[in-house]
């Protein structure tokens, strides 16, 4: 199995109560992706980060393989949730990827 995590910190130029709801929408598209994705086991957003955080959110799945996380990075329903709720709104983005 492969782990697939990736932390995000949002753009600077959003308020507190827009990087709520941004997280929110990247949390509720990611998770919708269960049972879509062949391969993906598991799927969880977590967007409560303590205020010692230096990261908005974390992405943590976990995956069949290294191919089935390879198909997950090119499936049509992810990439549309990354181009969608992920990519305009994140400044950084940092990602660990490892064998279980």
């Amino acid at each position: 199995m492969v782990k697939h995590v990736i932390l995000w910190t949002l753009k600077d130029e959003f308020d507190a109560e827009e990087k709520e709801r941004i997280k929110a929408g990247i949390k509720e598209g990611l998770e919708s992706l269960a049972g879509k994705i062949p391969g993906l086991m598991e799927i969880h957003v977590n967007t409560n980060g303590l205020p010692s955080s230096t990261a908005d959110l974390m992405l943590d799945s976990t995956f069949e393989s290294a191919e089935a996380l390879k198909g997950y990075s090119t499936h049509p329903e992810h990439v549309a949730v990354a181009d969608g709720k992920v990519r305009p709104f994140t400044a950084t983005r940092a990602c660990l990827d490892y064998e279980i």
